[in-house]
C-alpha cells in the first residue's frame, strides 16, 4: 500500500507543476512603430517583419482605433488624457461618427510575432499618446515608455479590446472616478532598440 501513496503523490506534484506551467502566459517578439513608415524601413534591412507584415498590422490597429480607442464627449477632457494635439473628432476617423465626440489619434502601433519566425502571424494593436509622455493601449492596461523598439510581450497585449463604438463616450466625471484613462492597475513596460 505504502507504494501506491508514494505513486499517486508523485502523480498529484507532476499535474500540479503541469498546470502551474500553464498558467504562465505565452511571451511573443514584439514591436512598436510610431507610423508605417518606420515599419516598412525597419522591414527593408531585415527587421523582425516583412512589408507586408506592416501594413497588415497597421491596417489592424487603425481598425481597432477606430472599434476601440477611448472615446471623450469634448476635445478637452480628451486632451487632457492623451496630450495637446493628440486627439481628433469621431467624424474625422470614421464615416459618418459623431462630430461631438473625440477620440485619441493613433501614436504607433504594436506588431506582435504570434507564430514567431520572421513573417509568422501578426497582431497588432494601436498605441495611444498618455499627458505624460509615454504611450498607452487601447484599454490603457498598459504603459509604454516609448512607441519605438523591441520586447516580449505577453499575448494577452493583443487581444482585441472592448469595442467602444457607439457607447456612450466618458465625460470628466467618468474619467475622474476611474482616475483617468489607463490607470486601473496599468502594467509598465519599455521598448529597446
Amino acid at each position: 500500500m505504502r507504494k501506491r501513496s508514494r505513486t499517486v503523490a508523485l502523480a498529484i506534484v507532476g499535474a500540479t507543476s503541469f498546470t502551474l506551467a500553464g498558467c504562465r502566459e505565452e511571451q511573443v517578439d514584439a514591436q512598436a512603430f510610431p507610423d508605417l513608415e518606420s515599419c516598412r524601413s525597419a522591414a527593408l534591412t531585415g527587421g523582425m517583419f516583412s512589408a507586408q507584415d506592416c501594413e497588415t498590422a497597421f491596417a489592424e490597429a487603425e481598425t481597432l482605433r477606430v472599434e476601440s480607442a477611448p472615446r471623450y464627449d469634448s476635445l478637452q477632457v480628451c486632451e487632457e488624457q492623451h496630450g495637446e494635439g493628440a486627439c481628433g473628432s469621431e467624424a474625422q476617423a470614421t464615416q459618418g461618427g459623431s462630430g461631438s465626440i473625440f477620440m485619441p489619434l493613433l501614436a504607433g502601433y504594436l506588431i506582435g510575432n504570434m507564430l514567431g519566425g520572421r513573417s509568422g502571424m501578426a497582431a497588432a494593436q494601436p498605441l495611444y499618446r498618455t499627458p505624460d509622455g509615454r504611450f498607452t493601449n487601447a484599454t490603457g492596461a498598459s504603459t509604454y515608455s516609448s512607441n519605438s523598439g523591441r520586447a516580449k510581450l505577453g499575448t494577452s497585449m493583443f487581444s482585441k479590446p472592448p469595442t467602444t463604438a457607439g457607447k456612450p463616450p466618458m465625460t470628466r466625471a467618468t474619467v475622474a472616478s476611474r482616475g483617468g484613462f489607463g490607470r486601473t492597475g496599468a502594467a509598465r513596460g519599455s521598448f529597446g532598440g
